[in-house]
């Protein structure tokens, strides 16, 4: 089976030294990962982000290049960059990482 490149969602919490602003709760982590399926992408982005010092709680995966063309989705050519540079190195990028703030799901619920 052919490798390909899933576009993952992980909210990771808190771990020391993990680089995080101190009054954050965690972040959120978009990342591009090579697996030959979804679930070898995701087994390797939590080795990756364990081995970074980060802590993943919850992992969401959005698809294959694929998969997300033909749900419609508008993938810019600079996400698609990321993709291809994940599947040549066969590796885990982290395209965007935000950190997250205990007051944000407060505004949620009132």
């Amino acid at each position: 089976m052919a490798q390909q490149v899933y576009t993952l969602l992980v909210q990771v919490g808190r771990a020391d030294e993990d680089g995080l602003p101190e009054d954050a709760t965690g972040a959120a982590l978009v990342c591009y990962a090579s697996g030959v399926d979804e679930a070898e992408a995701v087994r390797e982005t939590v080795a990756i982000l364990k081995q970074a010092g980060l802590s993943p709680i919850e992992v969401t995966g959005h698809g294959s290049l694929d998969e997300r063309l033909a749900e419609g989705h508008d993938i810019p050519e600079e996400e698609r960059e990321l993709m291809d540079r994940a599947l040549e190195e066969n590796a885990v990028i982290v395209a965007q990482m935000e950190p997250l703030f205990g007051d944000e799901d407060d505004e949620d619920d009132a």
